[in-house]
């Protein structure tokens, strides 16, 4: 694989402003792929040092401003930011981790950052909040900046449209993904590279806008209490950064992997790749996984199907199970991307296809045969023991089971007043408990439950109409879980 450089369809400048050669340093302002390798972005940032000879700071930043921000989602952020710390400092860079203690202070941080330096790289990742935030700090940014993708196997700028359906994205991707495998990022950019010195920062910056300390970095409850954050939703017993994320890597690889098509779908058997919360988190990254999952099954981009046929199997010329892993990796989890990439409105209940809408819209006055609020909802108050069983592992894990999620939404459009208020609980839930929150791809789950990404099925129910329903009684039959 060609790791010279970062293609070119990954990096998009934001600025027409050259670089500029009297800046005292390259700044990586990271905001999605928060590890030392595999990084597209990282990868441009050492790029730049290397041709303008200049030393590299890469800034970490949490938002404290952010929606649904809470200590659950915060101590997860701030494992990966102590994991990474040391792995900097040893490779020679100045890594400046930066918790907000004040809506706005990271603008004001990057803005002070960038007037010193010779160019501006930052992750492209297609948040609306963050892009939004990440628009305010750029603003007449007066030295070049770029945005680079490291999301996903497919650059985000390779897709031409919004895809309805998975078959159609998957036929897509077998047509254009190839061309893309063979430039992979560099699994350690940093290592062999000879840095300018570590560039000190002035007082002015240090003392306004302060690394955060060891404390916080450790989790110190008493040091998230102090951030005005929503210290309701507590930190879990999964710990995050780009180690753990490489163990369960090679754990599910080494034990479950050969097992994943038949027990995916049964929460007791816990096969699953637990991948998600990294995977948003910026912890570890696809083309990392395809790495693991190619090495087990001996493969190599050549031995890949040359006709694009659409279907699920078949196509990488892996194991059945293995095709399986990769269709969630690949096409379900980048089909959210594609989304929130090129659909403004990715979050929004307008965004669900025409049909949906109008079968919704037909059934919004019928009448429902449980009402429950967000309340109750969030605390697992219903008559529906397989529900609350998977609410509650939502709230005592942060994670909850791919095929359980479905059912998860579907009863919640069920059990609320109208589809757009069911939505909004949807999102409340997942956004606040979920470890994989906020992520497209846990959008792509949302919205998949209301019509997103499926077709009408009959016969129309009440509600639903001719959206895909779902039952806890059929659901009991076929999945192994206890209660």
């Amino acid at each position: 694989m060609d790791q010279s450089k970062v293609p070119d369809i990954r990096i998009e400048p934001v600025t027409t402003a050259p670089a500029r050669a009297t800046g005292r340093y390259v700044l990586y302002w990271m905001t999605a792929a928060r590890r030392t390798g595999w990084s597209f972005a990282l990868q441009r940032a050492v790029e730049w040092c290397g041709q303008l000879g200049k030393p590299l700071i890469v800034l970490d930043t949490l938002l404290c401003g952010a929606p649904w921000a809470n200590d659950r989602l915060h101590h997860f952020a701030l494992d990966g930011m102590a994991d990474i710390a040391p792995r900097f400092d040893k490779a020679g860079v100045l890594y400046y981790p930066h918790v907000e203690t004040r809506p706005g202070d990271v603008v004001e941080l990057v803005r002070a950052l960038a007037a010193t330096a010779s160019v501006l790289v930052v992750d492209n990742f297609p948040d609306r909040f963050l892009g939004g935030v990440i628009e305010q700090a750029l603003a007449n940014a007066p030295i070049l900046v770029e945005e680079v993708d490291s999301n996903g196997l497919l650059p985000l700028r390779a897709a031409p449209r919004v895809f309805g359906t998975a078959f159609a994205f998957r036929r897509f991707l077998q047509k254009e993904l190839p061309r893309h495998l063979v430039a992979c990022p560099v699994a350690d950019p940093l290592r062999g590279k000879s840095l300018a010195p570590r560039p000190r920062l002035s007082s002015v910056i240090t003392k306004r806008w302060p690394k955060t300390s060891r404390k916080l970095l450790n989790g110190s409850p008493a040091e998230l209490a102090k951030l005005p954050i929503d210290h309701v939703v507590a930190p879990v017993e999964l710990r995050g950064g780009p180690t753990a994320a490489r163990k369960a890597l090679r754990r599910f690889v080494a034990k479950h992997l050969d097992s994943y098509a038949e027990r995916r779908n049964h929460p007791d058997d816990a096969a699953t790749s637990g991948l998600s919360p990294y995977l948003h988190a910026g912890h570890i990254s696809a083309h990392e996984t395809l790495a693991a999952i190619a090495g087990h099954e001996s493969w190599s981009p050549n031995r890949l199907r040359a006709k694009a046929t659409g279907g699920r199997a078949g196509w990488w010329r892996m194991s059945a199970t293995a095709e399986a892993f990769l269709d969630q990796l690949v096409t379900w989890r980048e089909l959210g991307y594609n989304m929130a990439h090129l659909e403004p409105g990715y979050d929004r209940y307008d965004s669900l296809p025409d049909w949906a809408k109008r079968t919704l819209a037909g059934h919004a006055g019928d009448e429902r045969p449980y009402a429950y609020t967000l309340d109750q909802l969030a605390a697992a108050r219903t008559h529906d023991a397989l529900w609350n069983a998977a609410q509650m592992q939502l709230v005592r894990d942060g994670m909850l089971h791919n095929y359980l999620r479905m059912l998860w939404g579907k009863k919640i459009i069920e059990w609320t007043r109208s589809p757009e208020e069911a939505l909004t609980v949807m999102v409340a839930l997942n956004n606040t408990y979920a470890l994989d929150g906020r992520n497209p791809n846990s959008y792509s789950g949302i919205f998949w439950c209301l019509g997103r990404y499926d077709r009408p099925w009959g016969p129309t129910r009440p509600i639903f109409g001719t959206v895909r329903y779902m039952s806890s009684e059929n659901t009991r039959r076929k999945v192994r879980c206890r209660q």
